[in-house]
């Protein structure tokens, strides 16, 4: 069922409807990111954000871009080295390596407890929250 409703029985507020759902799922993320970075900076940890663009079209075992291994909305396979896996699990694998990297790479600079209770930002253009 939608808001719209049918032919016979259109829907009362619908326009209304809509922006409420649209406010409510952008708010929903953004707290999900403030209350994740709240209970990792209480428990000392780090929360990492990573840019998303083109994981989804990167293979994680051979680190090569190419659109046509995203043969469907599920599935991933490889042009290059054959590497099959589920499309999600796939874009995880890295983000996951991404953020890990990044990490690696400001400890050998900063060392590793600078990093106790902060959010930072691995890959793209988003700021930092600060807690």
């Amino acid at each position: 069922k939608s808001a719209r409703g049918t032919i016979e029985k259109p829907g009362k507020k619908v326009r209304q409807k809509a922006g409420l759902n649209r406010s409510i799922q952008r708010g929903a993320i953004a707290m999900i990111v403030y209350m994740l970075a709240y209970k990792l900076k209480a428990r000392g940890g780090v929360l990492v954000k990573v840019d998303p663009k083109n994981t989804s079209i990167t293979c994680s075992n051979c680190h090569r871009m190419d659109r046509k291994s995203r043969k469907s909305q599920a599935e991933f396979h490889c042009v290059f080295c054959n590497h099959q896996d589920n499309a999600d699990h796939n874009a995880s694998v890295n983000i996951l390596e991404a953020g890990r990297s990044f990490l690696a790479a400001e400890a050998n600079s900063q060392g590793l407890f600078a990093f106790k209770g902060r959010v930072v930002t691995a890959v793209g253009k988003r700021k930092p929250i600060k807690l």
